[in-house]
């Protein structure tokens, strides 16, 4: 008898299975079966952030959830923005407005960020700042998180409107 469940799981599109041990982390799933290196291992107690990926649609810290709790589930990584060769708004605006400096929080800001657009499109710096608030930066002083983000849903909302 094997201690090890069998999964199957959608991240950015791709289809992945794999046997794993039921106590396995997602990110280090995303990490080492994966081969995802963009997720982050920063605190191991959802304070910083820097693990946050999108499952079923929603921000979540991946240090702290097995990956047998996303067994049949979509998720999406921060390489899972750019399509085609392009980079996503976000991580233009990041580029764009200087909001990364070590770049170790940079893929988990830009997951909540983006799940903060994909709910609210025009968000308030306030709205920003809450829809950021779960993750640590300790480089940018996150004035420039912020600027990146109203400029990302400024593009966002260029992209969206009719020419």
């Amino acid at each position: 008898m094997s201690d090890k469940k069998r999964i199957k799981v959608t991240i950015n599109g791709k289809e992945y299975e794999h046997d794993v041990v039921p106590r396995l982390l997602l990110v280090d799933y995303l990490r080492d079966y994966a081969g995802l290196l963009g997720t982050h291992y920063g605190c191991d107690t959802t304070s910083c952030g820097a693990c946050t990926v999108i499952i079923d649609g929603r921000s979540a810290k991946s240090c702290t959830r097995f990956t047998v709790q996303v067994d049949g589930r979509e998720l999406l990584t921060v390489e899972g923005l750019a399509r085609d060769g392009e980079l996503h708004a976000l991580q233009q605006a990041f580029r764009e407005e200087h909001a990364l400096q070590c770049g170790f929080c940079t893929s988990g800001m830009l997951m909540s960020a983006y799940d903060l657009l994909s709910k609210n499109r025009q968000p308030s710096e306030a709205e920003i700042k809450r829809g950021i608030a779960g993750n640590l930066c300790r480089c940018t002083g996150y004035l420039s998180i912020v600027a990146a983000v109203r400029n990302a849903a400024q593009k966002m909302q260029s992209k969206d409107s009719p020419s």
